[in-house]
């Protein structure tokens, strides 16, 4: 089965600031804000949802197809895809713009000032299905250029192909009508319990409402796993163990790819749902999202440890 992720590429830059945001920042002088942080430094890391659930899905011994942007400082990024075996072949470049970038600056309370151009995220990837097997395949539409999720959704509609709507932080971007309209069809909704709020009020539609046009919601509840919710049942799926959390940053777009991981094999959601969990606790034990690492074996023994046999 293919797997096609439509999303984003990114590069994280990360920076701490060696004191308090707080003490260099005047409330009466707010309206006149004028600061600059010297920082200790800067770490980049390979980012965006479409770069990281690809990541975690070739670890799982998955080779997905990446649908996508990225800007003229591609290099770096298309090294390390091709380092694990992940397709280029979906991602377009923009050569007048540069990469979508985070810049992330972090403070020694853990308050975050963060910056994202998104550089050739503004652009869609325009793929072309034309793969004669991609009725029987798989889309995973993640937050990215707007245009691209709803044109893969319409795409994946009239082929009949299955798509999981993953709208996550470009909830903001939608209008009403568009965001039904995206949804409807789909084998599956997926977003944390925050964002399902946002969708149920944006769309004006409850939980059975949104079964009506959608199989599946699946929603994640970070440390307590997650829920998944069909039109006759609700089932919670408990998280895995993690060995020593340091960073949840990433997780999610783990648990997605443990999920179709899952889907792929032929196993129902409940397992799929349990192959995320597993997937999951991998990222939060790293600090960055696609800096864990492991085995295909190693990783059937840590879902047998915490689940029993797959």
């Amino acid at each position: 089965m293919n797997i096609y992720i439509s999303g984003s590429m990114a590069y994280d830059r990360i920076m701490d600031f060696p004191g308090k945001f707080s003490d260099h920042i005047l409330p009466d002088k707010i309206h006149i804000l004028n600061v600059c942080f010297t920082v200790n430094g800067m770490v980049e890391k390979f980012g965006g949802t479409a770069g990281n659930i690809a990541y975690s899905l070739s670890l799982l011994d998955e080779k997905p197809t990446i649908l996508a942007t990225i800007g003229k400082d591609y290099d770096r990024y298309f090294e390390w895809l091709k380092m694990k075996s992940i397709s280029v072949e979906g991602i377009k470049i923009i050569n007048e713009e540069f990469t979508a970038g985070a810049y992330i600056t972090t403070d020694k309370a853990d308050n975050q000032i963060t910056g994202f151009n998104p550089g050739a995220m503004k652009y869609p990837s325009g793929y072309k299905f034309k793969n004669p097997d991609d009725k029987d395949s798989i889309a995973l539409i993640a937050p990215g250029n707007l245009q691209d999720m709803a044109d893969y959704a319409k795409a994946c509609k009239g082929m009949g192909m299955n798509y999981i709507c993953d709208p996550g932080q470009s909830l903001t971007a939608w209008e009403k009508e568009a965001l039904r309209e995206w949804i409807n069809g789909s084998m599956m909704l997926i977003s944390n319990d925050y964002e399902l709020e946002m969708i149920m009020n944006m769309t004006g539609m409850d939980k059975k409402g949104l079964l009506g046009i959608t199989k599946t919601i699946i929603t994640t509840l970070g440390e307590k796993g997650s829920l998944i919710s069909t039109s006759k049942s609700e089932v919670n799926i408990p998280p895995a163990m993690a060995d020593n959390v340091v960073d949840p940053t990433g997780a999610g777009d783990a648990y997605r790819a443990g999920l179709l991981k899952g889907l792929a094999m032929g196993k129902d959601i409940q397992t799929s749902a349990k192959i995320g969990s597993a997937a999951a606790v991998y990222a939060v034990e790293k600090y960055g999202t696609q800096e864990h690492c492991y085995t295909y074996g190693e990783f059937i023994e840590r879902y047998r440890s915490n689940f029993g046999e797959m």
